[in-house]
């Protein structure tokens, strides 16, 4: 006679992307059994705006979980936890798609997060200086939401929709609720309208309960029984954060083994990154997203620093080289990625010259905000810049401008991380995830560039396992998203900084340094 074993519980995380919807099936201790991915339509129907669909969002995220749920019974998913990037939905009073560009197209919706259209709104709200910008580091940026709803208000003389989202890139703050006198100062007190219905009253910490469940209509699409738990959402990089800041590091030698979570810093990074620190007390930094009171993890206060273009940066320097089609023709002959082959090639190139890999971009130096800085500048005007480049376009030459882009974005990151530490931060460890943590030579040269060991998770797919533990909280299964984080989320390799290229980091951060004040005095001079 055979005997069962005992029952096992699934959640299924939803991440929706840039690029994509990604889900995955998850089980009580964060192992990652199956994944799926539907891509997305994005449109850029002019220069800097960037839009999609709610509903071909929607319609991706059902087929993605039913393919990581096929076979499974019904009963075993305990609950769904989802994140999404954090852009502007834009629907009637009847939640139906309203366009966001002038061609009219209502079911493109959705105002994308990168969608830089409201720069000249963004910078007229900086001006007021009102108190709720000490939230967001004193300066209003393109990418949250007041200056993209005061852009679509003074394109279409209206803002009589409903929003579907209340995130902290909206200024809200849980103690203090919204504040009405930011709203009408910068021209939107339509928003304070009964009650603050076009953007929200209600709110809940990350992982809640939220209402009864799915509704009959949801669970038909996505596949799974009434009533199945949903966690309340996070952004994606605060999902990623999730993922891998709680983890349990009792068996490793980490410098924050017997620190407080306070001091590790989880770095999502993909097609932008995020770099996100707590602290139990609000801590103010120029520049820098935050303080927000429970936007990660409940009761505790969040920082976000983050960068604008990384993996999309990257992308752009390799692929628009010259010899992009050369190296594209090696790695299909090698059987390789690109980026493994670029970071094959440079260690090549390090062992026939015998100069350490990092050393070999000592002339070549990238300031990497192509798209503007998100942190620790704060300026959306700055451009990216490249100093000393020779007429040369071989294999080689674009090599090393890859791996100056990799040490720019690096010294990037150093760049917020002393911003955090010198507004009473203390961060010893990263830990990262997303697409280009997967990238060896990214990961190396972070902890070179920084100092610090760098962990990276068990499960490749942190963001997705983020996710989950929203799920995980609002079945009860576990009893607070603090102990979700640290039974789901695991260690996995754990990378050091060689300190023997400290002195050569050292001297290019200040080169780094020196890059954008220049560009600034350029600007300064051609606006005499």
């Amino acid at each position: 006679m055979a005997v069962s074993g005992p029952v096992v519980w699934y959640y299924v995380g939803v991440d929706v992307g840039t690029a994509s919807v990604r889900a995955a099936l998850v089980t009580r201790e964060g192992q990652v059994k199956t994944t799926a991915e539907e891509s997305v339509s994005i449109w850029e129907p002019q220069s800097d705006h960037y839009v999609q669909s709610s509903a071909d969002i929607w319609s991706k995220c059902c087929r993605a979980v039913r393919r990581v749920t096929q076979g499974v019974p019904k009963s075993q998913v305990r609950g769904v936890g989802f994140d999404a990037t954090c852009s502007l939905v834009v629907l009637d009073q009847n939640f139906r798609p309203v366009a966001v560009n002038k061609d009219g197209k209502a079911e493109r919706n959705v105002v994308m997060w990168m969608d830089h259209r409201a720069a000249e709104q963004a910078a007229r709200i900086t001006t007021t200086g009102h108190r709720v910008l000490s939230r967001v580091g004193g300066v209003m940026s393109p990418e949250m939401q007041p200056p993209k709803l005061l852009w679509l208000k003074e394109a279409t003389g209206s803002l009589a929709r409903s929003l579907c989202t209340l995130v902290c890139k909206w200024t809200y703050c849980p103690t203090e609720k919204w504040d009405d006198s930011f709203w009408t100062a910068i021209g939107l007190e339509d928003l304070l309208e009964n009650n603050h219905s076009k953007i929200g009253s209600v709110t809940c910490c990350p992982g809640s309960p939220v209402g009864k469940g799915l509704t009959q209509d949801a669970a038909a699409e996505l596949g799974l029984d009434l009533g199945t738990a949903v966690g309340a959402s996070l952004i994606d990089a605060h999902a990623g954060g999730l993922g891998v800041i709680g983890a349990d590091v009792s068996g490793s030698s980490l410098p924050c083994k017997h620190q407080p979570m306070t001091s590790r810093m989880a770095m999502i990074c993909g097609t932008s990154s995020c770099h996100m620190a707590i602290s139990q007390g609000p801590l103010h930094v120029p520049g820098v997203w935050g303080p927000y009171l429970s936007a990660m993890v409940p009761e505790m206060w969040l920082n976000e620093g983050g960068q604008s273009a990384t993996g999309r940066l990257i992308d752009h320097v390799v692929k628009g080289h010259a010899a992009f089609p050369q190296l594209q023709e090696h790695a299909v002959k090698s059987g390789e990625h690109v980026y493994n082959y670029l970071n094959r090639h440079l260690s090549s190139m390090s062992e026939d010259s015998g100069t350490p890999l990092d050393l070999l971009a000592s002339s070549l130096h990238v300031w990497p905000d192509f798209h503007g800085n998100r942190s620790p500048l704060a300026d959306p005007t700055l451009r990216g810049m490249v100093v000393g480049l020779s007429l040369s376009r071989t294999l080689d030459d674009l090599a090393l401008l890859y791996l100056a882009t990799l040490q720019a974005l690096a010294l990037g990151t150093r760049h917020i991380l002393e911003a955090m530490t010198q507004s009473g931060n203390d961060i010893t460890t990263l830990f990262l995830c997303g697409g280009l943590s997967k990238n060896p030579l990214y990961v190396q040269v972070h902890a070179n560039a920084t100092g610090l060991p760098v962990v990276l998770p068990a499960q490749t797919e942190a963001v997705l396992v983020g996710a989950a533990v929203l799920g995980a909280c609002a079945s009860c299964d576990y009893s607070s998203i603090q102990e979700a984080m640290e039974k789901m989320a695991k260690v996995g390799k754990v990378v050091q900084p060689d300190h023997e290229l400290q002195s050569f980091y050292s001297k290019k951060h200040s080169v780094f340094l020196r890059l954008h004040v220049h560009q600034r005095e350029y600007m300064a001079l051609m606006n005499a």
